[in-house]
């Protein structure tokens, strides 16, 4: 029998660049589907319930695993293209990509990054190898070798001296027990503040919410579990349970994190709650909602990516899989 289909164990950085995604769903649908994906893989859930997830075919949702196994993050960006046959040849066009990510002072430039001007006319005057491109070919080029102009970030690495030997229990235990695994972690800070987001509106009469400059309410943490199996509390009164805890600094490998974007999107953007219980009302709210309506094919076709992290003491239930709250 073959074994199921699942991405390879995420580095510190794919994990946190997925979690980030996720989080903000401030991008791409394609993207933010395909990192969906890619994040619910991860933390350990079958192909059948992905594809129920992101309302896809599962041969779709294979495909995107064995590519993000092939080549990593790329697969997020999907080359679909046409057209007339390209000038450069492939030597030339990884000649040009990889002047454009090389620090200009490494090539003798007295900069510290490259203006499209300034590549422009410096590959034009490349000693043995000019290459004529214009400004906007060269833009092209760019942004579909994955090549983007953006602002400089800082990263980090877990520390963690036993980070392998976690992962693998991790994976252990949603490999061998996934009828008997819950993850537990925390959705927050949430403070009481208007919080820009998106809804439908007249065209050039968007909607608008007030604008606060005091914070006299604190933040609070909303804690939940997401249950791998159907019924976690009644196994868990009956037996000792083991925590199974995530390395420093990877709390991708959570299998709740890929639950907490769809929360935050649909209860906390565009809202302006006048205090926490408010808040915490139209959390329980909207996941009674998700609760009575969540397996509906219409609802689940409008949700699309929609996963709804632990609040409801009944428990609600994603592709057959229910989250338990722990307030």
């Amino acid at each position: 029998m073959a074994e199921p289909v699942r991405v390879r164990r995420l580095t510190d950085q794919e994990g946190q660049k997925l979690q980030q995604i996720v989080r903000r769903g401030s991008t791409s649908s394609v993207r933010y589907r395909r990192a969906v994906m890619l994040l619910a893989s991860a933390g350990g859930n079958r192909v059948p319930v992905i594809a129920q997830l992101v309302q896809a075919d599962e041969d779709t949702v294979r495909d995107v695993i064995h590519r993000f196994n092939e080549i990593g993050l790329a697969c997020l960006d999907p080359q679909w293209a046409g057209g007339r046959p390209r000038l450069l040849s492939e030597d030339d066009e990884d000649f040009v990509t990889q002047t454009a990510t090389t620090r200009p002072t490494k090539l003798g430039q007295p900069f510290t990054r490259w203006s499209i001007r300034k590549l422009v006319a410096y590959l034009r005057k490349v000693h043995g190898r000019a290459i004529r491109i214009g400004r906007e070919a060269l833009r092209c080029l760019l942004a579909r070798r994955g090549v983007t102009f953006q602002r400089t970030k800082t990263w980090k690495e877990s520390p963690d001296p036993d980070r392998e030997a976690k992962l693998d229990r991790i994976e252990e235990v949603l490999d061998r027990f996934p009828d008997r695994v819950f993850a537990f972690d925390e959705f927050g800070p949430l403070g009481i503040r208007p919080t820009g987001g998106s809804c439908w509106a007249e065209q050039t009469r968007p909607d608008r919410l007030p604008a606060t400059y005091h914070r006299t309410h604190g933040v609070r943490y909303f804690h939940g579990c997401y249950s791998v199996g159907d019924d976690i509390r009644r196994w868990a009164r009956k037996r000792k349970v083991e925590l199974c805890f995530t390395p420093t600094y990877a709390s991708w490998a959570n299998p709740v994190e890929a639950h907490f974007g769809p929360l935050r999107q649909f209860t906390i953007t565009h809202s302006n709650h006048a205090n926490h219980t408010v808040q915490t009302r139209a959390l329980h709210a909207y996941l009674r909602w998700r609760n009575a309506n969540g397996r509906h094919r219409d609802v689940l076709a409008a949700e699309r990516c929609e996963r709804a992290r632990v609040r409801s003491e009944k428990g609600i239930r994603w592709g057959g899989r229910p989250l338990i709250e722990a307030a």
